[in-house]
Formats: C-alpha cells, sequence, structure tokens
C-alpha cells in the first residue's frame, strides 16, 4: 500500500511538472496560432492559392504551418479550402502542414525531447507532403476527389469576411477582441486532451515498468539504439498503434513521446508515434463524414504509408549523419520542474499576458464569434468521455498531491 501511494504520488507531482515545463509554450504558440486565423482569414488563403499544383501547394504547406495544431480544426479548414476549389493535394498539404509544421508543436517539442525531434517533426512534415504528393500523382483517384466533391456540395457555406486590410485589422481593438476569443477556443479546444495526456505520461512514468515497452516495441530497452530494419518497422508501425489507444492529440502526446525515447523506443518509433494524430479513428470518422468512407480510407491509406516512409527516411538519414538522439539525454522523470529558472519567469510573463487576453475577450461584448475558424464535428460521446475522464484526472492528480506532500 505505501508503494502505491508513493507511486501514486510521484505520478501526480511527474503529470503537473510537465505541465509546469510547457506551459509558457502552450500560450505563446496559441497566441500566435490566435493572432494567425484571426489576420488571415479563409477566403484570403483561398484566393492567394490559385490553380497551379506546385503553387498551391507550396501555399497550402505554408498557409497550414501558420494554422492552428488542433486536428479537428486542421480538418476543417482543410474541408473548407477543399470545397472551393483548392486541389485535392494542396489540400492534403494544408492539413499535413496545420498538424506537423505549426510553431506551438515545435516548441513543445524541443522542451521535452531536444534539438533533432524539432528537427525530425519539421523535415518529417515536409516529407509527409512530399510523399503524399508522390502517391496521389501515381495513384491519381480522379474518381474520388469528384465524390468527394459533391459530398460537400450541400453544404451551407459560413464564410469570413477577408476584405479588411490586416494592417488595420491589427490596431483595431475589435480585432484583438477576436484573438482574446481565439484564445480562448484554442484552450477550449484542447484542454481534455492535453489533461488527459499529460496525467497518461505521468501515470506510464510512475507505474508502468520498462519491461512493457520492452515487449511493445521489440528490443527497446535504455541504451539501446542498434536496431535492425525488421525492429525498426515494428517500432513504426506500434507507434501509430500506441497513439490510438491513448486517443489524445498532438499536444498531449509529445511528454508520452518523450518517455517512449526515455524507455529505449526508437527515434523513428518516437517519430511516427508524434505523427499518427490523423491515423486515428475519431479523424477517419470526420472524413468520412466529409467526403465519404471511399475517400477517408483512401486518405488514411495515403497518410499511414506517408509516414511509414517518412519515419524510415528520417531514421536512417539522422544515422547517415551521425545525429540520432541519445535515450539518455531524456531524463524527464527525475528532472526537478519546480525551480526558479527561466522557465518559472516565462510561465509568469506568459500567465500575464493570457490573463490580459481573457480579461480583453471577456469585457468585449461585441458578437465575434463569427469570425472564428470552423471545427470539425466531434463525435458527442467522444467528448463526454474526455470530459468526464479530464474531471476524474483532476481528482487523481490532487490526491495524488496531497499523498505526496502531506501524507509521505
Amino acid at each position: 500500500m505505501n508503494n502505491f501511494l508513493k507511486q501514486w504520488g510521484e505520478a501526480a507531482y511527474t503529470t503537473t511538472g510537465f505541465f509546469w515545463m510547457a506551459l509558457w509554450a502552450f500560450i505563446l504558440g496559441y497566441i500566435i496560432s490566435s493572432m494567425i486565423q484571426v489576420f488571415v482569414t479563409e477566403k484570403r488563403m483561398q484566393k492567394t492559392m490559385g490553380e497551379n499544383e506546385g503553387k498551391s501547394v507550396l501555399l497550402g504547406t505554408f498557409f497550414g504551418f501558420i494554422s492552428s495544431s488542433c486536428s479537428f480544426s486542421a480538418l476543417a479548414g482543410t474541408k473548407s479550402i477543399f470545397k472551393k476549389g483548392a486541389s485535392f493535394v494542396s489540400s492534403i498539404a494544408f492539413l499535413l502542414a496545420s498538424t506537423n509544421l505549426v510553431i506551438e508543436l515545435g516548441i513543445i517539442i524541443s522542451i521535452f525531447l531536444g534539438w533533432q525531434f524539432v528537427v525530425g517533426e519539421y523535415v518529417g512534415g515536409i516529407l509527409l507532403i512530399g510523399i503524399s504528393w508522390i502517391l496521389i500523382r501515381l495513384i491519381n483517384p480522379k474518381k474520388l476527389i469528384e465524390k468527394a466533391r459533391k459530398n460537400l456540395e450541400n453544404e451551407d457555406d459560413d464564410e469570413m469576411d477577408g476584405s479588411k486590410d490586416w494592417k488595420k485589422q491589427i490596431t483595431n481593438e475589435d480585432s484583438w477582441a477576436r484573438v482574446a476569443k481565439k484564445y480562448k477556443m484554442e484552450w477550449q479546444m484542447v484542454w481534455k486532451d492535453v489533461t488527459v495526456g499529460f496525467t497518461i505520461a505521468g501515470i506510464t512514468a510512475a507505474f508502468v515498468p520498462d519491461s512493457f515497452f520492452q515487449t511493445l516495441f521489440i528490443n527497446s530497452g535504455q541504451g539501446n539504439t542498434d536496431f535492425t530494419f525488421l525492429e525498426i518497422l515494428e517500432h513504426i508501425v506500434v507507434g501509430p498503434v500506441a497513439a490510438f489507444l491513448t486517443f489524445i492529440g498532438s499536444m498531449g502526446n509529445i511528454p508520452l513521446a518523450a518517455l517512449l525515447f526515455g524507455k529505449g523506443v526508437s527515434f523513428a518509433g518516437v517519430m511516427a508515434f508524434i505523427f499518427s494524430d490523423l491515423v486515428v479513428f475519431p479523424v477517419l470518422r470526420i472524413n468520412a463524414k466529409y467526403y465519404g468512407w471511399k475517400m477517408s480510407f483512401f486518405i488514411l491509406f495515403l497518410l499511414f504509408t506517408a509516414l511509414i516512409g517518412t519515419a524510415l527516411a528520417l531514421h536512417y538519414s539522422f544515422d547517415l549523419l551521425s545525429i540520432l538522439p541519445d535515450p539518455s539525454q531524456v531524463k524527464i522523470q527525475d528532472k526537478q520542474h519546480f525551480k526558479i529558472d527561466y522557465t518559472f519567469f516565462l510561465n509568469i510573463a506568459f500567465l500575464l499576458i493570457s490573463g490580459y487576453l481573457v480579461y480583453l475577450g471577456f469585457f468585449k461584448k461585441k458578437d465575434v464569434e463569427h469570425s472564428m475558424s470552423e471545427m470539425a464535428p466531434k463525435s458527442p460521446l467522444l467528448e463526454k468521455v474526455l470530459k468526464y475522464a479530464a474531471f476524474i484526472c483532476y481528482i487523481w492528480l490532487t490526491g495524488g498531491l496531497i499523498v505526496k506532500f502531506l501524507i509521505n
């Protein structure tokens, strides 16, 4: 019993420590994302992309890079630009960029995993787009694309006003009220995923033995970096399976990815785990609602195939350049999370900025919600499950911290 209480306390402390490490990065990332989504509208994106395939893919990648990292927001944005006439390949480029090349994700990865994984995330995001482009050109699914567009014809448009000059908007207080509202919506989109994800990471760190990971990921283990091709391939395939079981988005998955790497999972396996937020069932279901089941399964095949190719390419290119990261560099479980350092001061500064945005959003009574980005239709059942899971997590964390500091 005493051993369980000790592990409970450590799990809760590790979870809160993880979140404290990442707090300023979350705030900074979502402020940047909120500003861009208010000042750069989807209507302006669609007008700029044009019809040239090469240009539209590059612009789709760029607009994805400056958009939100939330998978559900990315799915809705992708549907919107595809419906307005963007090519299928440029829409996929937007989808992949908006979930893998975004600024806030890179900041979180740098905190938990180090620079090699940041490089892997951004280079990998570009590789995912490139491989998907090649596959689409080779397969050329014209009938599927036509049918997918027809499925969207009956939907009502909800366009944003893209006519105003962003230079004028940026000096307008109402525009900053929209930024504040969008910032609030960003947190509303992710708070459940982040809560559950960080709690799972803390529980995994405290309770799950290394032997479990060595069974799940063949030949993994602390300090082992010598993997055969088949072992790396197994890690890449199992990575998305692990992501599917955790059922949380990319931002919440990063501390768990750090734990996996610290337990000896290969670089390729961890990158596959991080890239897996678009090959889980909720995304499959939403794409089916938008485009039909055949196109949804095609997108799943496309992304999973690109994921395997990208993870393999990253692993062997990093190995060739002798820059594969060392699992021993990840020691987040033993880290002193709450010391007075740059993280402390950054968190205080960004909490003050966050407080101002909350104040601005609360006291600006104008109806600015119509300018917010569209969200993909989430499953009410899944959202309810995640909501109650998050509340259970808060009870678990509160009890664990009481046990750690007041009882043990």
